[in-house]
């Protein structure tokens, strides 16, 4: 992971450079230049002391927002100068390298000032910018009765973060005008604490669907990130958090499953406890979750870090056909238009949204409804996912 922070900060650096090439072209006066990089110098060395000086997780949370923020509108919009400036160069090459050119300079002022308006857009608009994504995912082996069945996901609400009753408001009301048969939720509740959740009981209490509502516990739920004065303490929350499920009508999974019955016919729902690497904790026990549904049955997962697919899911003894998950929030950053997709935190997940294949198995990574840490979202937007099962007319023998 260091590695890829280093990367990511290069990439950063490289785009300084080069924007400022474009700055001393536009402007001679010393004191913009003085002013260009002084900028960087503060931002920078805030971010150095709130993660290196700072022991506190809790001080550490207090300053992320600003300073992700900050970052993302001085050095986002210049990172999207440098394949300009860079063709510029190649051009200058062998030109032996005359001055840099006014007007391509201009440009990519121009281009920095939209990806900047489009990043004040994410911060402002963004956060309940919602999306619904659909999907139809076909199995051989999926009961007749549950050909066509619908799933609306839900993924980190992080309630601890929402301020906006019609924002939100906005969200469940798309998410009931899906009208699937089934609502799943893939954990991180709140942010740290169960009372974040309070004022948003009601409004998530309305969430329907005719086969119920599920839910598993995502890392956030557990208390980590930040300080209790005692275990005891500490334990309360969680069990709070718990009882807040049940209040808003979920049936919370805890390393367990349950099978859904339609016109004699059966599926399995399975939901872990968060299970992820990289120093998350690995409480989801799919074996235990498992163990008491038949082999054979067709098997939806429910688990909160997608890279439970890869490590555990896909290679376990008993074949899972569906799992959803959340967590990477699509990092609340990237770019999603015309098939091309990217953000920074696919150098750290191997799948971080949408829809992965492998073996016959299927794992759908959902965006996240709410957002932590950038108090918005730009490019990848809050996402109601919607998958329909369909019985392919591949049987199985």
């Amino acid at each position: 992971m260091a590695q890829r922070l280093i990367l990511i900060l290069l990439l950063f650096l490289i785009g300084d450079i080069y924007f400022y090439q474009a700055i001393i072209t536009l402007f001679s006066n010393p004191l913009i230049h003085v002013i260009y990089w002084l900028i960087d110098i503060v931002v920078l060395g805030a971010i150095i002391v709130t993660i290196f000086l700072r022991k506190r997780i809790s001080d550490i949370q207090r300053y992320a927002s600003g300073l992700i923020t900050a970052m993302l509108l001085i050095f986002i919009p210049k990172l999207f100068s440098v394949p300009i400036l860079l063709l510029e160069d190649i051009g200058r090459l062998f030109r032996s390298f005359p001055p840099r050119n006014f007007y391509v300079s201009e440009l990519v002022a121009v281009l920095a000032g939209i990806v900047f308006l489009a990043i004040i857009f994410g911060l402002t608009r963004g956060r309940h910018f919602y999306r619904v994504r659909k999907e139809i995912l076909h199995f051989s082996d999926l009961p007749e009765a549950f050909d066509g069945f619908t799933i609306t996901q839900l993924s980190d609400i992080h309630s601890g973060s929402l301020s906006n009753i019609k924002g939100v408001q906005k969200g469940i009301d798309l998410a009931n005008a899906q009208n699937s048969d089934l609502l799943l939720f893939t954990g991180d509740l709140v942010n740290n604490m169960a009372s974040e959740m309070d004022p948003w009981i009601d409004l998530f209490t309305t969430l329907k669907a005719p086969y119920g509502k599920y839910s598993v516990l995502g890392n956030h739920d557990c208390g980590d990130y930040t300080k209790w004065s005692s275990t005891s303490l500490k334990e309360a929350n969680l069990m709070r958090v718990k009882e807040i499920h049940s209040e808003m009508g979920f049936k919370l999974l805890l390393n367990e499953a349950v099978l859904l019955h339609k016109h004699g016919q059966r599926i399995a729902l399975v939901g872990v406890e968060n299970w992820g690497k990289g120093g998350f904790h690995q409480f989801g026990n799919l074996n235990q979750a498992t163990a008491a549904i038949p082999a054979d049955s067709f098997k939806i997962l429910m688990s909160h870090d997608p890279s439970h697919w890869d490590a555990v899911t896909v290679d376990h003894a008993k074949h899972v056909h569906l799992t959803l998950a959340g967590h990477t929030h699509g990092m609340q950053f990237g770019i999603e238009l015309f098939g091309f997709k990217w953000s920074p935190i696919q150098y750290f997940y191997k799948q971080w949204a949408g829809l992965y294949q492998r073996d016959g198995k299927f794992l759908y990574v959902n965006r996240g409804f709410g957002y932590h840490g950038l108090k918005g979202r730009v490019g990848v937007w809050p996402e109601i996912t919607v998958l329909t099962l369909k019985r392919s007319t591949d049987q199985v023998e």
